[in-house]
């Protein structure tokens, strides 16, 4: 069940989605003498969104979620596993053009072409089943299967989990599938944005990983002055900042993760 009011309560918290479902309610003010009101609604609300578009608002919000766990400056010597969180195929348009579509986080499933030539004895595992309400016919491993095989990633040896639905399921299904033993150093790729929330969830599980973002949507800096040339861009920014900083709160109040914002250790 919370998997399911988790997704309905994401897509009703979207700022985007709040502000024109607030715009077209006013425009159903009851009171044909109050129409005023509403037009100054629907104004302040168009001002809003115009503010979201020119203004840096998703690159201040996602700058302390990209920051908050730096890739390491130097690999280790000696690197046993590589997971890398599922979310990087759009499953509506693969399905639909019957070929691997990739989104914006495409870096996830391109990490570890590079990483594996570091680490060419490291295991491979790519946890994510679906993440929607109304599944599919495939699974995302389906698609990205022969997408490694290509890239020369994938050579009969990667494991793949495909029954967790979200970050907090793969951190515990992950675990139990790969059962890693004392002393291994697992990578963690995921989305900078996503990985405080992921680094969390890992941890709570019992499975110490180290931190390997990539898919960087922010300058990495407040108070620069960044625009992304599109209002989709800008405008899913935020949207994914919302999103994570809303989840922290709600794993947190839910005991799926120890810390509101967790950190790395020592901090």
């Amino acid at each position: 069940m919370f998997f399911e009011i988790s997704k309905i309560a994401g897509f009703l918290v979207s700022p985007v989605h709040m502000l024109v479902g607030l715009a077209f309610a006013s425009t159903f003010w009851p009171q044909v003498t109050k129409r005023s009101a509403s037009f100054r609604v629907i104004q302040l609300i168009l001002g809003i969104l115009l503010s979201m578009l020119i203004f840096p608002v998703g690159n201040e919000l996602l700058v302390p979620l990209e920051t908050r766990f730096a890739a390491p400056s130097k690999l280790a010597d000696r690197v046993d596993g590589i997971i890398v969180l599922g979310g990087a195929v759009d499953e509506v348009l693969s399905a639909g053009q019957g070929h691997l579509s990739i989104n914006a986080e495409a870096e996830r499933l391109l990490a570890p072409v590079s990483l594996l030539r570091s680490y060419p004895h490291a295991r491979l595992v790519l946890t994510g089943g679906s993440s929607s309400l109304n599944p599919g016919p495939f699974k995302e491993s389906d698609k990205v299967r022969p997408f490694w095989r290509d890239a020369i990633v994938d050579h009969g040896q990667v494991l793949y989990e495909e029954a967790s639905r979200n970050s907090h399921e793969n951190a515990i299904f992950t675990r139990d599938l790969v059962n890693p033993k004392p002393g291994e150093k697992w990578l963690l790729v995921t989305s900078a944005a996503h990985m405080p929330r992921s680094m969390g969830l890992f941890r709570k599980s019992g499975f110490d990983v180290i931190p390997y973002p990539v898919a960087f949507k922010s300058t990495g800096k407040s108070g620069q002055w960044y625009v992304p040339r599109t209002a989709g861009a800008a405008l899913g920014n935020i949207e994914s900042a919302v999103h994570e900083y809303v989840g922290l709160w709600v794993y947190y109040q839910t005991g799926r993760i120890d810390d509101l914002f967790p950190a790395p250790s020592g901090k």
